[in-house]
């Protein structure tokens, strides 16, 4: 699915998201959007396997089983009915970032913006699950979805697993509206997993069925995609929490600034499961300076984010003193003390590239 106009009503904005792939559709947030502490719903970027299946409201049923006392399932109106909760929630492709790894692995080329701060309302999971009975031998819970394709020549739907605490906890909803709006087929219309704290991978969309299992999930999107690899093909385990990251979304790249002249460095930063981000360090680097990447970082001012799993705006002011090139760089650090690193670190699916922000300027 990939819309050929500006969407307009409710939660629509004037910036749409800019196509990656049209087949299936894959779109990055455009920077003007990163800007806003909540992503508008029309900006949001776009991630999708298998294209948007047809998957109405009023068909719509969730069947919860497996590893459980009392299996059930419920529809749109049910679900509708019952207690809601509104979260804004970093919503960040796993292999957002990909592009700046060297040797770039493959996949999907996506730059620094597969990444938003959404506004979800959805029901509790636990809420289900409670209802259900969790059997005491029940590990995870496996959410599958509606859409479906060919992975490693076997047809399959996609589905990934959390673990009970994750599943049960308060934050992880069943969404069914985004931005004051009910959800967009493209993002998962007309119910999707949220899970605060995590890749995106695990807000499985279109979502159809719940499944307590009593061993650990090995799905192809738990086992065999979505995981880390290292360079020897060693496999450490599936994409779970966010990393620390910082974004620049001002000024941009290349852009013209004046020697002299105050400018405002600004971004988004945030980390992964509800761990705040507590600092961002900013510098800016003449291309004629010499190379030392511990000098010349000053502490950015945070505004404080609209929730637990939303990100933190920053500022920092900074005056060039001399023409040239620069390379701005910003660095986040979370309350668990950890760090964004100088460099990405490689992978060979390209998950979780976290490397400090940096932005290209010229100065006249």
């Amino acid at each position: 699915m990939c819309p050929s106009v500006i969407p307009r009503g409710p939660g629509a904005t004037a910036w749409a998201p800019e196509t990656v792939t049209t087949d299936p559709y894959n779109a990055e947030t455009p920077s003007a959007a990163l800007t806003e502490p909540v992503t508008p719903a029309g900006a949001l970027f776009v991630r999708d396997h298998f294209g948007v299946p047809a998957l109405p409201p009023a068909g719509w049923r969730l069947r919860i089983d497996g590893a459980v006392r009392a299996p059930f399932g419920l529809g749109y109106a049910e679900l509708l009915a019952l207690p809601h909760t509104e979260l804004d929630v970093v919503l960040e492709c796993a292999g957002n970032g990909r592009a700046l790894m060297t040797p770039r692995p493959p996949g999907l080329p996506w730059g620094q913006r597969a990444v938003g701060c959404a506004r979800f309302a959805g029901v509790p999971f636990r809420l289900l699950a409670e209802r259900a009975g969790i059997g005491p031998e029940a590990v995870e819970f496996v959410f599958t979805g509606a859409d479906a394709g060919t992975v490693r020549g076997r047809r399959t739907p996609f589905a990934r697993s959390l673990p009970l605490d994750v599943a049960l906890h308060p934050g992880t909803l069943l969404a069914t509206r985004l931005d004051g709006a009910p959800l967009t087929p493209e993002h998962g219309a007309p119910v999707r997993l949220v899970v605060p704290g995590r890749y995106a991978v695990a807000d499985v969309k279109w979502l159809v069925g719940a499944q307590a299992v009593t061993e650990p999930f090995a799905g192809v999107f738990q086992s065999e995609e979505y995981v880390y690899v290292d360079a020897d093909g060693g496999a450490a385990g599936p994409v779970a929490g966010l990393r620390v990251k910082s974004l620049i979304t001002s000024p941009e790249p290349d852009e013209d600034l004046r020697r002299g002249r105050e400018t405002l460095v600004r971004g988004r930063a945030w980390s992964g499961d509800g761990v705040p981000v507590r600092r961002v360090e900013v510098r800016a680097v003449h291309e004629d300076a010499p190379a030392d990447p511990s000098a010349g970082w000053r502490d950015a001012e945070l505004t404080e984010p609209s929730g637990p799993y939303a990100w933190t705006g920053w500022s920092s002011l900074w005056t060039p003193d001399s023409p040239g090139r620069y390379r701005v760089l910003a660095r986040a650090t979370d309350a668990d003390g950890s760090v964004q690193p100088e460099r990405a670190h490689w992978n060979a699916r390209g998950y979780g590239c976290n490397p400090v922000a940096a932005v290209d300027v010229v100065v006249v």
